[in-house]
């Protein structure tokens, strides 16, 4: 129940209890049952479907609904409403207008301050509390180039698999500007649909195979029929950009009680725009390098100052086929702030510069609804590939950290901590750094010993605990380097199917080489620490003599990573080789000093390779990693840090894209002391480490460079080999 104290009719009711149901054949039931107990979850028998056309519930022994299926047919109460639709101000354009304040200073200044209001301020600090890695299906990351600060304009995502690989992607953009619909819901429900449209454009995504779903969030409406009228006023609005696209909205979500006391929320219709793709010809929005050039892509407005829906649907099949033919090195949609804050978004990535000297004072600061800046390489003729659109080229990328726009020349680095600054207070990107002194450490010697039995094909044997989610990664990556992962589930639904879980659980072990303990948050991540439960299923005596016996007697390999890292320092199994009981001194896993979820790709170094799972790298190596946690921090006194160096048992550290060592939360985002993010069990068979190394994959993370395969599940397998 979503809430308690429900009686037997308000639960009928209710469309928002947390359940799911399914209608089987009766032979089926119980199959269906122990089906979902395989995978901890309750399934119950609620209703009968019968030939009698009433649908009939009790609840402790009343009859609380009794309702006839053609009353169910008639879909409620026909109810009927006034609507007027008042006639936006022509005056108080939004898409035009000079934000309050910004009028009366001089144009460098208000450059500056409209990237801190918070229409346009970053919002990296909100986006990266959200898993963007999981799956291992990312093709463009939330945020793109080395340094990882363009946002992106949508999500790509390949296409969930088994087994092998696919490239095909789907792709998700959204539009909506509040300000316009403030101004007319008409207008905005318009320049919705446009904007979600040309973001999938900037992706180099055909908009026109695209459906739309659309999200409305509209204030409480009574009978004023001027209330009325604005979600009416969204719906032309909606409906005519569909219509002159021919683009259907298939489905959506109305939520009309967006009134608290005397406030009202926005006039509010989102558009989502949904299509699938291929992952090579997925675009992302950062400069790519110095000397392009930039060009400016406009639909325009007509006399009523809606998109000219005939330039739009031009220009937007020649960015797709530009795309196509490799043209287009970025792309990016105007919106708030203008061409100017767009230009710093996709300067920020990889902190080109840009020198926008063709561009008008107007073009720079007004949001252009289904207008794209576009960077094409320098020896193109922009003439020759943008015939028939209306454009114009506005300058192009610049090597110096600069932005150059109306005469000025402004500082790219005072620019972005500008941008970056308003949401800090409430969504950190920043954290007090580590004071101690960082240091890179080096291990080369390397455990040579090899498993007296060899196997070609491994067996590793993968426990999917509550929470966990990461295990259909983890095997494919075994599965991809030769091994065969078999996952199991556990359960814990009542006390007789975890000792089913546990039983099974052993001979799981027993039949296996490896054991890979995978991400996730196991029980929801419990109070005083997550890995918990994990870690008390693994003390248990007879999966505790398991593990002991793979690792003691028959030369087995074990992976934790990210809760299962945690898992693996909670049990001692790092960095003690064994499971043992947890002392004051022992190095642990805490919370993220930024106080938050972290989502995001790391730069680590190879730091030892006295690992099995380290034999296919070498001591400096450096890697672009998947995290997403929000207890990574590694923690252990200074003598014990200084005997994990001594032995080589410290993997990996936290690095800059320059390969440094550091504290610095944006690259070291959870302030892991030494910058640790990976340890050693003393002979090295053991491996706990934060970064999702299994979230790896063709065509992943094209937007920020670097590589992402550690080669840890091919030398996890060759090891037996």
């Amino acid at each position: 129940k979503k809430y308690d104290g429900l009686d037997g009719t308000e639960l009928a009711i209710s469309e928002s209890q947390e359940r799911m149901a399914v209608v089987l054949d009766p032979k089926d039931v119980e199959k269906f049952i122990a089906a979902s107990a395989e995978e901890n979850l309750e399934a119950t028998p609620v209703a009968v479907v019968k030939a009698d056309p009433r649908l009939t519930m009790n609840w402790r022994g009343d009859r609380v609904v009794d309702i006839s299926r053609a009353f169910l047919n008639t879909n409620g109460v026909t109810q009927t409403a006034q609507a007027r639709i008042t006639a936006p101000d022509p005056d108080g354009e939004y898409r035009t207008a000079i934000p309050s304040g910004l009028a009366v200073i001089p144009l460098p200044q208000a450059f500056e301050e409209n990237l801190e209001r918070l229409e346009v301020a970053s919002q990296k600090g909100l986006v990266e509390r959200f898993d963007a890695s999981i799956g291992a299906a990312t093709v463009n990351m939330p945020y793109a180039g080395k340094y990882q600060l363009t946002p992106e304009e949508g999500m790509a995502a390949k296409l969930p698999v088994g087994a092998g690989e696919t490239d095909d992607v789907t792709a998700m953009t959204y539009g909506f500007i509040p300000g316009i619909s403030r101004w007319s819901p008409f207008h905005g429900a318009a320049f919705a649909v446009t904007t979600s449209l040309s973001k999938l454009a900037a992706m180099g995504v055909d908009p026109f195979r695209a459906r739309l779903t659309f999200q409305e969030y509209f204030e409480k409406l009574g009978t004023d029929p001027e209330r009325w009228g604005k979600p009416f006023g969204a719906l032309l609005g909606g409906l005519l950009a569909q219509a002159e696209l021919k683009i259907p909205a298939i489905g959506g979500k109305d939520s009309m009680s967006g009134t608290f006391m005397d406030i009202d929320v926005p006039p509010t219709l989102i558009s989502f725009a949904v299509t699938a793709s291929d992952a090579d010809q997925v675009v992302s929005t950062e400069f790519k390098k110095a000397g392009s050039t930039l060009v400016h892509v406009t639909a325009g407005v007509d006399e009523d100052k809606i998109v000219d829906f005939e330039q739009f649907r031009t220009n937007m099949a020649k960015v797709i086929d530009l795309t196509a033919a490799g043209k287009v090195l970025a792309a990016d949609i105007i919106t708030e702030g203008g061409i100017f804050a767009a230009a710093v978004r996709m300067a920020a990535g990889n902190k080109i510069g840009a020198d926008l000297s063709g561009a008008s004072d107007a073009a720079l600061r007004n949001i252009d609804c289904g207008g794209l800046i576009i960077e094409i390489d320098a020896s193109e003729d922009a003439d020759a590939l943008f015939a028939g659109t209306k454009y114009e080229i506005i300058g192009k990328t610049v090597e110096e950290k600069v932005i150059k726009a109306e005469g000025k020349e402004f500082d790219l680095e005072k620019l972005i901590a500008g941008w970056t600054a308003p949401l800090e207070s409430v969504f950190p990107t920043k954290a007090k750094e580590d004071d101690a002194p960082i240091k890179a450490y080096e291990f080369k010697e390397r455990n040579i010993y090899k498993p007296a039995i060899k196997i070609a094909k491994p067996r590793i044997f993968i426990p999917a605990f509550p929470g966990t989610n990461c295990e259909m990664d983890s095997k494919r990556a075994f599965d991809r380097a030769g091994g065969d992962a078999v996952i199991q589930n556990i359960t814990n639904m009542d006390p007789q199917s975890l000792d089913e879980s546990i039983k099974k659980m052993v001979e799981n072990i027993k039949q296996s080489q490896i054991i890979m303990i995978p991400g996730g948050f196991s029980g929801g991540d419990e109070p005083d620490g997550s890995a918990k439960f994990i870690t008390a299923v693994f003390r248990n005596p007879a999966v505790s003599e398991a593990v002991a016996d793979l690792l003691e007697n028959r030369d087995g390999l074990m992976l934790g990573i990210c809760n299962g890292f945690q898992a693996l320092i909670k049990l001692g199994l790092v960095p003690y080789g064994k499971i043992t009981d947890m002392k004051d001194d022992s190095a642990t896993l805490t919370y993220n000093s930024i106080g938050r979820h972290a989502s995001c790709l790391v730069h680590t170094r190879v730091a030892s390779v006295k690992s099995p799972w380290m034999a296919a790298n070498e001591v400096g190596d450096i890697h672009v990693v998947p995290v997403s946690h929000g207890e990574g921090r590694f923690i252990a006194s200074d003598e014990l840090i200084a005997q994990l160096a001594a032995n080589g048992q410290i993997a990996t550290q936290y690095v800059d894209p320059d390969g440094v060592p550091t504290s610095d939360i944006a690259y070291n985002p959870n302030n892991s002391n030494q910058a640790i993010e990976g340890i050693f069990s003393p002979d090295g068979r053991v491996f706990g480490k934060m970064g999702h190394s299994e979230r790896i994959g063709r065509n992943l993370y094209r937007n920020v460079p670097g590589n992402n395969d550690q080669k840890l599940f091919e030398s996890g397998v060759k090891y037996f080999g």
